[in-house]
């Protein structure tokens, strides 16, 4: 029973972030993710920062140590020579006391070398820790500086996205219906189309009736007529017949009238 609810929230945790990041803003994670990028720079620093102090806290006591190291040794020195003199001088009190305080000083001696060579090792370690710090704030450095810069890119590439994913709806909205009254475009282009057709079909057919030759008839005898109409009153006038009724026969003159060339 366990087991089988654990199965059913690992599905339902999966589920609900696969539908958060399909509804998530991409702009948004990408702010997120430079955001947390730097955060986790600065806590690096900090910790790269403790481990230097600590190196730079070493290497001071290190430096204390070799001084009172080197101030100790040059008692202990003193101290022996200051006993040889007195046993040179055959007294032996002072000698003996000498001695004391140059075997107490040894100790001490003693106990100031061990705390320097141990301090040398820490400040070894240090040192080694302290290069490796500052190597991963300088390696992070440089992986949040292609980040920013991907950042960028990628909110260029995003914008383009967007733009080209408007242009697609924009497209798409000429093939496809937009509802069940509005006809697509290529509905209308063809509905225009082949009325178009129809028309020219039928004005051709028009064209080539036995109406529009009698028509064309009609309007032949009509012109006819009236050139004959207008040579008869150019010879009424004496006027030349023009150029335009030459191939017009020449009317009877009316009765009562003698032609021109009588």
């Amino acid at each position: 029973m366990l087991k089988l609810a654990r199965r059913w929230w690992k599905y339902v945790t999966a589920k609900l972030t696969g539908s958060f990041n399909e509804r998530a803003d991409p702009k948004v994670q990408l702010e997120q993710a430079i955001l947390e990028a730097q955060e986790q720079h600065t806590r690096l620093k900090e910790q790269a920062a403790n481990v230097i102090a600590i190196q730079k806290q070493t290497e001071l006591q290190l430096n204390r140590k070799l001084d009172e190291l080197e101030k100790v040794t040059g008692q202990a020195r003193q101290a022996v020579i200051m006993a040889d003199d007195a046993t040179k001088r055959g007294d032996a009190a002072k000698a003996a006391d000498y001695t004391r305080a140059a075997e107490a000083i040894a100790t001490k001696l003693i106990g100031l070398e061990s705390e320097v060579n141990d301090l040398k090792a820490r400040s070894l370690q240090s040192a080694q820790a302290s290069d490796q710090a500052k190597a991963a704030v300088a390696q992070n450095a440089s992986v949040l500086q292609k980040k920013l810069a991907e950042k960028n890119q990628l909110m260029g590439q995003l914008e383009q996205a967007k733009m080209q994913e408007q242009m697609n709806k924009a497209m798409a909205s000429l093939s496809e219906t937009v509802g069940a009254d509005v006809p697509t475009f290529n509905e209308i282009r063809d509905k225009i189309e082949a009325r178009y057709a129809k028309a020219t079909g039928t004005a051709e057919l028009a064209g080539e009736s036995v109406e529009s030759h009698m028509l064309e008839i009609e309007q032949a005898a009509q012109n006819s007529e009236a050139s004959t109409r207008l040579a008869e009153i150019r010879a009424q006038l004496g006027l030349q017949p023009t150029a335009v009724t030459d191939a017009v026969p020449e009317a009877a003159p009316p009765q009562g009238e003698v032609s021109p060339g009588a």
